[in-house]
C-alpha cells in the first residue's frame, strides 16, 4: 500500500521594513514563491493591509528595529506560532542624505540606529531560529556600501558597515546559515521622501525620476537567491539601474 507523504512545511520568511518599497515587494515575491511571510514594520495599518492582500500564510507583526523588546516579542511569536524563521530579510532602512554638518546630527543617529544597529538587533533575536533551521540571512545594503560621494557620508558609513558585518557573519555562520548581501542602486521607493535637507532632496528626486528601477526588480532577485538549492550560496549581488553611472 502506497502512502502519500505529508506536504513539506512552508519556509517562513521574516521581512523588516515590510510596509513599503523593497520590503513590501519582497513579501509579495516570496509569497508567490511559496514561502510564508512575516511582515515586520512600525506602520501596523500598512502591513495588516498587505497581509490581507496575500494568502493566509502572511502575518503582520508591528515591530520597530530600533526597539529590541518589540523584536524579541516578534521572534517569540514566530517561534511559537510558526516554528521559527527560515529566512530573515533585513530590509528596514532610511536614507537621509545631506552635507555632513552638526545640523544633521539627529538624522545621522537615526540612520545608524535603523540601518546598521537595527539589522543587528533583528539578527540577534532571530539568529538561533536561523541556525536551527539552516536558514538564510539577507542583508539589504546599497551601492553606497561600495562607493561614497559628497552628501552621503553617514548613509555610506552605515552601508559599508553592513557589508563588513555581513562578510564577517558569512564566515562565522558557515555552513549553518547562508548570508547574502543585496546592494541596490537607485530604486523607486519612499527613501527620498524622508530626506530633510531641501537641496539634497531635490537633487535626489530628480536623479531617481530619471533612472530608478522598481522595488519589484530587487524583490525578484532576493526571491531567486533564497530559493537556490542549499548547495549554492549567492553571497553578494550588486544591482544598478542600467542608466546609473
Amino acid at each position: 500500500m502506497s502512502v502519500t507523504p505529508e506536504p513539506a512545511a512552508r519556509r517562513v520568511a521574516v521581512i523588516t521594513g515590510a510596509s513599503s518599497g523593497i520590503g513590501e515587494a519582497t513579501a509579495r515575491a516570496l509569497a508567490s514563491a511559496g514561502l510564508s511571510v512575516v511582515l515586520l514594520a512600525r506602520r501596523a495599518d500598512r502591513i495588516q493591509a498587505l497581509a490581507g492582500q496575500l494568502d493566509d500564510s502572511a502575518f503582520a507583526i508591528q515591530a520597530d528595529v530600533t526597539d529590541p523588546d518589540s523584536l524579541s516579542a516578534a521572534a517569540t511569536r514566530v517561534e511559537s506560532e510558526m516554528g521559527g524563521a527560515d529566512v530573515l530579510v533585513n530590509n528596514a532602512g532610511i536614507m537621509l542624505l545631506a552635507p555632513f554638518n552638526p545640523a544633521q546630527h539627529a538624522d545621522h543617529r537615526r540612520m545608524i540606529e535603523t540601518n546598521l544597529l537595527g539589522a543587528m538587533n533583528a539578527t540577534e533575536v532571530f539568529l538561533d531560529q536561523l541556525r536551527a533551521k539552516r536558514g538564510d540571512l539577507v542583508n539589504l545594503s546599497s551601492v553606497a556600501g561600495r562607493t561614497a560621494r559628497p552628501g552621503n557620508a553617514v548613509y555610506a558609513a552605515t552601508k559599508w558597515g553592513m557589508n563588513g558585518w555581513s562578510e564577517s557573519l558569512r564566515q562565522e555562520l558557515h555552513p549553518d546559515v547562508r548570508v547574502m548581501v543585496i546592494e541596490p542602486g537607485a530604486v523607486a521607493t519612499e527613501l527620498t521622501d524622508h530626506i530633510t535637507h531641501p537641496e539634497t532632496k531635490q537633487a535626489a528626486e530628480q536623479m531617481y525620476e530619471q533612472m530608478a528601477i522598481t522595488a519589484g526588480d530587487i524583490a525578484e532577485i532576493i526571491a531567486f537567491a533564497v530559493t537556490r538549492p542549499r548547495r549554492v550560496t549567492i553571497n553578494e549581488i550588486l544591482i544598478r539601474p542600467t542608466a546609473q553611472p
